[in-house]
């Protein structure tokens, strides 16, 4: 098969695409259509990992009660993370809504499975993190899928990793990558939330760039 061609007005949908991906704090409580979550998912799968290992593994939360232990766990890592911040930052950082966790009607955990046998260890002797990186490309794969249908993704990584897999009586040996909150905006933002609020601004590409 040959390989498609994809046409000037694809790129720039694209672009445009990754523009408009934001890391969503507010969420409507509406559910998602049938079968869009399952479809991110098996999207999200796509990503390219390390060996071809696909270490990802999602756990949805939809249970109440583990609901509120994951809640439970934000607000203590939260405010241990509000403290630190120095006196001059700290009321910027409390004006920050940080995470979806009320409102989001889907909540999904990824994990990378460090013991996984598929792929047969290529590529991970003198980089095992290379799994973590994997689960990671995974989503954001379902991230740009989820915004190229108008569904917004909130990662929540202020969260205490130990007791989180406690909470999801996950295997011991799974890593804990992030927690992601999916469901509708309740406003689409092209400038990212902590740059509008003052908390930080996007650098041009050049300032990431080093020639050797």
């Amino acid at each position: 098969m040959s390989a498609p061609r994809f046409s000037d007005a694809f790129r720039a949908e694209l672009h445009e695409l990754f523009a408009w991906r934001r890391d969503v704090r507010a969420f409507r409580p509406d559910p998602l259509p049938q079968g869009a979550l399952e479809r991110l998912l098996a999207t999200a799968c796509l990503a390219p990992s390390v060996g071809l290992s696909q270490p990802w593994r999602f756990v949805l939360v939809d249970d109440p009660a583990r609901r509120a232990a994951v809640r439970a766990n934000f607000e203590r890592a939260n405010g241990e993370a509000l403290a630190a911040e120095p006196g001059e930052r700290q009321g910027l950082y409390a004006r920050l809504k940080l995470a979806g966790l009320d409102d989001a009607p889907c909540h999904v955990a990824v994990f990378a499975d460090p013991s996984t046998e598929q792929g047969h260890g290529l590529g991970r002797r003198t980089m095992p993190e290379a799994l973590d990186y994997s689960a990671v490309l995974a989503i954001h794969t379902l991230w740009l899928a989820a915004r190229a249908e108008g569904i917004g993704v909130g990662w929540v990584s202020i969260l205490d990793p130990a007791p989180l897999a406690a909470t999801l009586e996950v295997p011991a040996t799974w890593h804990f990558v992030g927690y992601l909150c999916i469901g509708f905006a309740r406003a689409d933002h092209e400038v990212p939330t902590l740059e509008t609020a003052g908390w930080e601004c996007r650098r041009p590409p050049e300032t990431f760039l080093i020639r050797r």
